[in-house]
C-alpha cells in the first residue's frame, strides 16, 4: 500500500438491495463479488470497499497498517437490518493489511478478525487479511472449451494427488517448499511423463496449522500465502491446463478451526457454527461444525465453492469428510448428539445444503465434477437430486480401498480365506460413480507406505504392489494415486519433507514408476478400460470363485463391446501353468499388460505377444484358451472385433 488512506465514506456500495435479500435468504452464491475488500474507483476516487457480516456487533471498524490499527479511525456502518457492515475507504490500495475490529452487543466482547472473504492473507502464524485484486490473463482457452468432454464419466480419469508443501523441496534453500510458479513446469512435466489426466491438490486455501495439510481452513476465499500470491496459483493451474492436465481442488465445508482470528465466535455469538456443542463441535478434529441451517452460512459456503471454479478455473472439487456432515451422531456416543426433528440421526440441514451445493455447481459449471469423500453406505451420493440423490458427480470408494489393502496385506497362503475382500465390491460397484482411491490418508499416522503394507519379502512386496496397481487399473472406476506411491516409497508420507525422489536411482523403484506410466497410458488409450467405468455393462466376471488358487478374472468392455479386455490376477507367488479361461469370442487375444514383465521389475513369466481362443466352452462361454499366470501378477489381454 502506498500513501495514507482517507476517511471512511458511506455513500458508495457494491451491495444492492437484491444482494441483501438473496444473502439473507441463503441464495446469494457470488458473495465474493460483494463482501470482503474490493478495490474500486468511486467517482474518480480510488479506494477500497469493505463489507462484512456481523449481525450481533454494535461496532465494526477496519483496522490495519494504513491507520496504525486504530479501532476508532475507520468505522463501518450497518446496512439496514441485514447484519452487514460496510464502508468505502478512499486511498486504501492493493496490498494493504487489514482486519475487522468487532465489538459485540453481548458481554462487551471485542476481537480483531480476519476477513472471511479475503482473497489474500499474511503468511501464518500471522493472520491479517490483505487487500488484493484477482486480475489475471488466462491462457487456457483451449482447455476450457473442451474440458466438458475431458471430465465426463465416459473418459479416463486418472488422478495424481499432491500436497503442495511436500511434493518437492529445495535442498539448496533450507529444504523449503516450492512456490506455485516453481512447481508449475516441474509438476506438469512429471504428470505428463506418468500419464495422469488430472492432479488433485490437498487444500490450497489458507490454513493456520501447516500439519493439518490444509484441512483446517481459515480463508475460504484465499489461496495459501505459503507458496505465493493468488496470481501465482492461477499461473500453476493455467500452466497445467495448457499441458492438458485437469486440476481438482480439495474443499472442506465440514468444519473449521477454532482460532480466534477466524470464523469462530465471529461477532461474539456462534455465527457460523452451532451454539450447542453437540451440534457445533467436532470431537475428532477439535473444530467447529458449520450451521447448515442458517441461510447466510449456506450463501457463504456455496459462494466459496463457486469462487474456486470461477476465479481459479478449477475443474472439480473434492468435498472432504461428507459422512461427518450427514450424520448427527458421527464419532459421538449416545447422549452426545441431538436427533433431528423426526428423531433420526441424519443431519437434514446438511443434506439440503449438499444438494443445493451440487445443483448450483452444475448449473453454473456443467463441465466440472464434484467428488464426495463419503465413507459410509449413504445411498445415492452420486445420483441427481431430482432422483433423491445428493447430486455429486463421483464418490470415493472407501470400501474398495479398505478391503483391497487388507487383502494385499495378508500372507499369500492365507488369502484364500479372504477371497471375498476382492469380490464383494462388485455387489455394489455400480451403485455410485466411483473413484478407486489410494490416497494420502492411507500412508500416514503409522499406517505405513503402500509398499510396506504388502505382504512377503522385498521381491514379493514389489510384485504385490505391481499386481495391486494392475488390479486397480483393470477394475471398474476412476483412479487416484497419492504422490510417492508411483515409485513405491518405503517410508510413509511426511508433510515436513519431500517425497523420496532419491529412490528413483534404484532399479526396482524406477521400474515401478515405469509400470504406473504404462498403466496410465493403457487406461487412457483403451476404450474398454474407461468408457463404461461407471456402468454395469462395462464389467463381467469370468472367474470370481477360484478361492483355492487366489485367482480372479474379469472382462472390461466398451460400449458395443467392440473392444474387450480380459484382466487376470494371480495373487500367490506360485506360477499357474495351463490355466484355462472362458472368453466371449474366438481368435487372437493380444498381450496388453503384464506386471511380471522384466521391464517393470518382474520375473519375466508370460504368454508371448498373443494367445488364440478356440471353440471350447469354459466358464459358460463358447471360447477359451490356456494361460501361464505369472506369480503375484496382473495380466491384461485384449480382443477387438475385426482384428
Amino acid at each position: 500500500m502506498t500513501g495514507a488512506a482517507g476517511r471512511m465514506q458511506y455513500g458508495r456500495s457494491l451491495l444492492t438491495d437484491n444482494d441483501i435479500y438473496l444473502f439473507n435468504e441463503g441464495s446469494h452464491f457470488r458473495l465474493y463479488e460483494k463482501l470482503g475488500a474490493h478495490s474500486v474507483d468511486a467517482d474518480g476516487q480510488p479506494g477500497t470497499h469493505f463489507a462484512v457480516w456481523a449481525p450481533n456487533a454494535e461496532h465494526v471498524s477496519v483496522v490495519g497498517d494504513f491507520n496504525c490499527w486504530d479501532p476508532s479511525a475507520h468505522p463501518l456502518r450497518p446496512r439496514d437490518s441485514s447484519g452487514i457492515w460496510e464502508g468505502f475507504c478512499a486511498g486504501m490500495s492493493n496490498g494493504g493489511l487489514y482486519k475487522y475490529h468487532i465489538r459485540s452487543r453481548h458481554k462487551g466482547y471485542t476481537v480483531d478478525k480476519t476477513d472471511p472473504l479475503a482473497f489474500h492473507c499474511e503468511i501464518p502464524p500471522k493472520t491479517a487479511s490483505v487487500v488484493w485484486n484477482l486480475d489475471y490473463t488466462w491462457g487456457d482457452r483451449d482447455w476450457m472449451s473442451r474440458r466438458g468432454k475431458v471430465n465426463s464419466l465416459g473418459q479416463p480419469l486418472s488422478i495424481y494427488e499432491v500436497h503442495l508443501g511436500s511434493w518437492r523441496r529445495v535442498p539448496e534453500d533450507g529444504f523449503r517448499s516450492l512456490s506455485y510458479r516453481e512447481m508449475a513446469p516441474l509438476l506438469a512435466d512429471y504428470v505428463c511423463e506418468l500419464g495422469f489426466t488430472h492432479v488433485e491438490f490437498l487444500p490450497v486455501m489458507e490454513h493456520p496449522f501447516f500439519a493439518s495439510w490444509g484441512y483446517q481452513i481459515l480463508g475460504y476465499f484465499a489461496a495459501s500465502r505459503r507458496y505465493g500470491t493468488p496470481q501465482d496459483l492461477m499461473y500453476l493451474i493455467d500452466y497445467l491446463h495448457q499441458r492438458g492436465i485437469g486440476v481438482i481442488l480439495d474443499w472442506v465445508p465440514s468444519h473449521f478451526p477454532t482460532d480466534e482470528a477466524g470464523l469462530a465466535y465471529f461477532d461474539g455469538t456462534h455465527l457460523y457454527e452451532h451454539a450447542d456443542r453437540r451440534l457445533g463441535f467436532h470431537p475428532d478434529w477439535k473444530s467447529y461444525i458449520f450451521n447448515y441451517g442458517r441461510n447466510e452460512v449456506r450463501s457463504f459456503l456455496i459462494s466459496s465453492a463457486l469462487f474456486w471454479l470461477d476465479r481459479y478455473h478449477a475443474d472439480g472439487l473434492r468435498v472432504d469428510a461428507v459422512a461427518s456432515m450427514l450424520y448427527l451422531d458421527y464419532s459421538r456416543k449416545l447422549g452426545e448428539w441431538v436427533p433431528n426433528p423426526q428423531g433420526g440421526r441424519e443431519n437434514l440441514d446438511a443434506i439440503t445444503f449438499l444438494r443445493r451445493l451440487n445443483e448450483e455447481v452444475y448449473r453454473s459449471f456443467p463441465d466440472v465434477q464434484t467428488i464426495a469423500e463419503e465413507s459410509t453406505a449413504w445411498p445415492m451420493v452420486s445420483r441427481p437430486t431430482y432422483l433423491g440423490g445428493l447430486g455429486f458427480g463421483l464418490k470415493w470408494d472407501m470400501g474398495w480401498m479398505h478391503d483391497t489393502l487388507e487383502y494385499m496385506g495378508r500372507e499369500s497362503i492365507h488369502r484364500k480365506y479372504h477371497h471375498n475382500l476382492l469380490t464383494f465390491r462388485m455387489l455394489y460397484g455400480f451403485s455410485e460413480n466411483f473413484i478407486l482411491p489410494l490416497s494420502h490418508d492411507e500412508v500416514v499416522h503409522g499406517k505405513g507406505s503402500l509398499l510396506r503394507k504388502m505382504s512377503g519379502d522385498e521381491w514379493q512386496k514389489f510384485a504385490n504392489l505391481r499386481a495391486l496397481f494392475g488390479y486397480m487399473y483393470g477394475m471398474s472406476g476412476k483412479k487416484l494415486l497419492f504422490m510417492g506411491d508411483e515409485f513405491a516409497q518405503w517410508s510413509e508420507w511426511n508433510h515436513d519433507a519431500s517425497i523420496d525422489w532419491h529412490l528413483l536411482d534404484q532399479e526396482r523403484h524406477a521400474r515401478m514408476k515405469t509400470w504406473v506410466a504404462r498403466l496410465n497410458e493403457v487406461y487412457r488409450t483403451v476404450p474398454a478400460l474407461h468408457e463404461l467405468d461407471c456402468e454395469p455393462s462395462g464389467f463381467e466376471w469370468v472367474s470370481g470363485d477360484d478361492v483355492e488358487q487366489s485367482v480372479v478374472a474379469f472382462l472390461r468392455k466398451n460400449r458395443g463391446a467392440s473392444d474387450i479386455v480380459l484382466v487376470v490376477c494371480n495373487l500367490t507367488p506360485v506360477p499357474r501353468h495351463g490355466y484355462r479361461l472362458g472368453v466371449p469370442r474366438g481368435g487372437e487375444w493380444s498381450a496388453l499388460l503384464n506386471s511380471d514383465a522384466a521391464e517393470f521389475g518382474g520375473s519375466g513369466f508370460g504368454n508371448g505377444p498373443a494367445v488364440m481362443a478356440a471353440r471350447q466352452t469354459w466358464h459358460g462361454r463358447p471360447f477359451s484358451f490356456e494361460l501361464t499366470l505369472p506369480p503375484l501378477a496382473t495380466v491384461f489381454l485384449r480382443s477387438r472385433s475385426g482384428g
